[in-house]
């Protein structure tokens, strides 16, 4: 009989293309199927991780304001109102109650354009 020891050995010597044909067999030989390669392939000496699958670009972005200092209040509510074109009751409820989106859906460049004219006046502000 074989030990561990000697599989694991075994293994070690193996090119990566060996051991994708090795998992393909254990796979076929158990009708399992293999849950993570990537995990196997890094505790495997010499053996390559597989490349990760591109993330798509994202294209839609929501500003959100986090807080801000209370000295900063006033100015805050005056770019929340230029932003928002809210009435001042309106934006003045938005501000007391962060953290809110003030932007939703909107383009890279917009929200950071926004991002930046809160930021100014003291606000804190995410992107997301």
């Amino acid at each position: 009989m074989v030990t561990k020891e000697q599989i694991v050995e075994a293994i070690s010597q193996m090119s990566v293309l060996e051991l994708v044909e090795l998992i393909k067999a254990i796979e076929d030989k158990f009708g399992v199927q293999a849950s993570a390669p990537v995990a196997f392939a890094a505790a495997v000496p010499g053996a390559a991780a597989a490349p990760a699958e591109e993330k798509e670009e994202k294209t839609s972005f929501d500003v959100i304001v986090v807080g801000y200092p209370e000295n900063a209040k006033l100015n805050v509510l005056k770019v929340v109102r230029e932003i928002t074109n809210m009435q001042l009751k309106e934006a003045k409820d938005f501000v007391e109650s962060l953290p809110k989106a003030i932007k939703e859906g909107v383009t890279k460049e917009e929200a950071e354009q926004t991002k930046k004219k809160l930021e100014e006046v003291g606000a804190k502000v995410e992107i997301k």
